[in-house]
């Protein structure tokens, strides 16, 4: 057997070892086991476009005081993001400017929020109809999605995607995953703020 040959054998092992390895160690990006969202609507016109509701939206407005502690999770953590494709895996956030999460940590759950700031409710639809099919909103805190539920919500030029999992029975999962989502009234400030 001639160099050539064995050098040629000896760098396809390492090629395929590197691609097998590769996979092998790769973590897939986790999707909620259950999955509801929702389209703007006209309750939102408002805040349909950003050019009605320009000032951006800062941590103390969505993760206030009242907000350290919801039902039995309580706030970790908060991150403010300007691009908001780091907050996702598998689609993009066109026309986003902010994303901002907050993750929660109970005994037996956990979960996240964040609410995107979008162009336009278009915008805003467009995403949430992305993250029904094609991606999903990275995990901030690790928790198993195996279980989990989460829901997308398109208001006006924003989105909230709140997601829960935890090894606890289906109606805790629900109860945490309504009290998490109800960070999203901060959308019901921005209407009054903006009419």
């Amino acid at each position: 057997m001639s160099r050539r040959v064995v050098i040629s054998v000896v760098v396809a092992n390492v090629v395929v070892i590197a691609v097998v390895g590769w996979l092998w160690l790769r973590r897939d990006d986790p999707r909620p086991t259950a999955f509801h969202s929702e389209s703007t609507s006209a309750f939102y016109t408002a805040v349909d476009t950003r050019q009605n509701d320009s000032e951006p939206l800062t941590r103390q407005e969505v993760f206030t005081p009242a907000a350290q502690t919801l039902g039995t999770m309580r706030l970790d953590s908060t991150q403010e993001f300007s691009d908001c494709d780091e907050v996702l895996w598998g689609t993009s956030a066109l026309g986003c400017t902010q994303a901002l999460q907050g993750t929660y940590r109970g005994s037996a759950v956990a979960g996240q929020f964040v609410i995107f700031n979008l162009s336009d409710g278009r915008a805003a639809d467009a995403l949430v109809a992305a993250l029904g099919k094609d991606g999903f909103v990275r995990q901030g805190l690790m928790f198993e999605a195996a279980g989990s539920r989460a829901q997308a919500r398109a208001m006006g030029h924003y989105v909230t995607v709140s997601w829960v999992g935890g090894p606890v029975p289906a109606q805790e999962l629900v109860a945490a995953l309504v009290a998490l989502d109800g960070l999203g009234r901060v959308v019901q400030g921005r209407i009054v703020a903006a009419t």
